[in-house]
C-alpha cells in the first residue's frame, strides 16, 4: 500500500488546514488510518484515527475540539481518502504529518501500522 499525504503548509496561527491521505490500493477503504505528527528531535507522536467503517475516531488529548479525522469510503471509488481537518492551529502544532494504515489493527502506536505515507510539513506560525 503506497500512501500520500498532501496538504502540509504555512499557516498562521487560528488558521486551519486540511490534510490528505490518498492510497493507490484498490481496497484502501478497508484500512484503519491514523495521523501521527514529528517534531524534531523526536520520535513520531499519534494525533488521530480512524476505522475502515469510519466510525469510532480517536484523538490526542492535545488537539481534541480542533482536529477531525474522516474518509471518504466508496467501494467503487479508487481515489479513496483520508482527511484530517486541522482548525484553530497553535505554533504547537507545527511539525510533519504523517499517515499510516493497517489492515488489522488501529491503537495509538506507530509500530502497529504497517503503511506510511512520507509526511507532509505543517508550520504555524505566532
Amino acid at each position: 500500500v503506497q500512501l500520500q499525504a498532501s496538504g502540509g503548509g504555512l499557516v498562521q496561527a487560528g488558521g486551519s488546514l486540511r490534510l490528505s491521505c490518498a492510497a493507490s490500493q484498490h481496497d484502501f477503504n478497508l484500512y484503519n488510518v491514523a495521523w501521527f505528527r514529528r517534531v524534531p528531535g523526536n520520535d513520531r507522536d499519534f494525533v488521530a484515527a480512524i476505522p475502515w467503517t469510519g466510525g469510532t475516531t480517536y484523538y490526542t488529548d492535545s488537539v481534541k475540539g480542533r482536529y477531525t479525522i474522516s474518509r471518504d469510503n466508496d467501494a467503487n471509488n479508487a481515489a479513496n481518502t483520508v482527511y484530517l481537518q486541522m482548525n484553530s492551529l497553535e505554533p504547537e502544532d507545527t511539525a510533519v504529518y504523517y499517515c499510516a494504515a493497517d489492515r488489522i489493527r488501529i491503537t495509538r502506536r506507530l509500530t502497529d501500522y504497517s503503511y506510511w505515507g512520507q509526511g507532509t510539513q505543517v508550520t504555524v506560525s505566532s
